[in-house]
């Protein structure tokens, strides 16, 4: 099971020491874990638009990492996701792609 990052320190952690994965649709900061454990966090500001929006890109976040990472977690990283404004919008299987070509980019292994 994927552990949640959830204290503002691990966030900023991630965005000044990890790797940065940019996509059109999302952002992805990866940070090495020397303890094995995975955990991901998300995050939308609000230059994505209104609660509603960045709620749904949240969502959509959430759910592309489900379906990517739960089935076989990369062992020790600190993954978050960062919404971009197309994030809310765009066609679900792009946005998984996105995500694959953000891991691939910032390292993190794949099975």
């Amino acid at each position: 099971m994927l552990g949640r990052l959830k204290r503002r320190a691990e966030f900023v952690q991630a965005a000044k020491a990890g790797r940065k994965g940019a996509r059109d649709t999302l952002v992805l900061q990866a940070l090495a874990r020397p303890d094995g454990e995975t955990r991901l966090g998300f995050t939308a500001t609000k230059k994505i638009g209104n609660a509603v929006a960045r709620n749904r890109a949240k969502r959509r976040l959430r759910a592309a990492a489900r379906l990517h990472l739960s089935a076989s977690p990369p062992p020790g990283w600190n993954l978050v996701l960062i919404a971009r404004d197309g994030t809310g919008s765009c066609p679900f299987p792009t946005l998984l792609a996105d995500l694959e070509a953000a891991l691939r980019k910032t390292g993190v292994p794949r099975p």
